[in-house]
């Protein structure tokens, strides 16, 4: 008898003793071409941290959404210890995405909540509207529940005494920094607002691989 297919299992994330790398410290044009932004804004683009951390990230389900969010936050810890403020804000960035996406599939069943891409907005022109919140599907209070986990440690992380004051050290250097160099920045805020129209979706099954 052939095996049942099943639904496809997402792994815990992996989990090492070895400290992430820390770039930004060792190169000022690096740490300097790194945009706070809104939200989780640029998470999925700025590297080499986007793929330090993104073997962390999981949200299918509550065990797996915790374990993900100890990661990130030991990762979080990590940089703060380390004195690296990109790194700690791009930890931070994916504990909130964390809380945003699994938010998200528990309003909209297959996480879609709008029509329409801004690109596809800016290479077609009219507008988008978001779609209506589907009740009851598969999945909904799971989802909704590995929310409130993310979210939790999204607030711990934000409210970390350590990562406020390197926040204000790193804003400082960066004004005075893009005085001098104002094409670093433009090209930084472009590629965030290329990032923002893409809406770069990572779907449940892609979060899993």
């Amino acid at each position: 008898m052939p095996p049942r297919k099943g639904k496809v299992k997402s792994p815990s994330p992996p989990v090492s003793s070895e400290p992430l790398p820390t770039p930004s410290l060792t190169s000022t044009p690096l740490r300097m071409s790194y945009r706070i932004a809104r939200g989780e804004v640029g998470v999925l683009s700025f590297e080499p941290y986007k793929s330090f951390l993104l073997p962390l990230w999981r949200f299918r389900t509550v065990p797996i959404a915790t374990t993900s969010s100890i990661a990130l936050k030991s990762a979080f810890d990590s940089y703060i210890s380390r004195g690296d403020f990109v790194g700690a804000d791009m930890a931070r960035k994916f504990i909130q995405m964390g809380y945003t996406r699994a938010r998200r599939y528990a309003n909209h069943k297959g996480g879609k909540k709008y029509d329409r891409s801004e690109r596809e907005v800016e290479k077609e022109g009219g507008g988008r509207k978001e779609l209506p919140r589907s009740e009851g599907h598969e999945g909904m209070e799971e989802k909704a529940k590995a929310a409130g986990v993310f979210r939790l440690v999204w607030r711990e992380c934000a409210a970390d005494e350590r990562y406020v004051e390197l926040r204000k050290t790193f804003q400082k250097e960066q004004k005075e920094w893009d005085k001098s160099h104002k094409g670093v920045k433009a090209e930084a805020e472009e590629k965030i607002k290329e990032e923002v129209k893409t809406e770069p979706g990572i779907k449940v099954e892609d979060s899993v691989d």
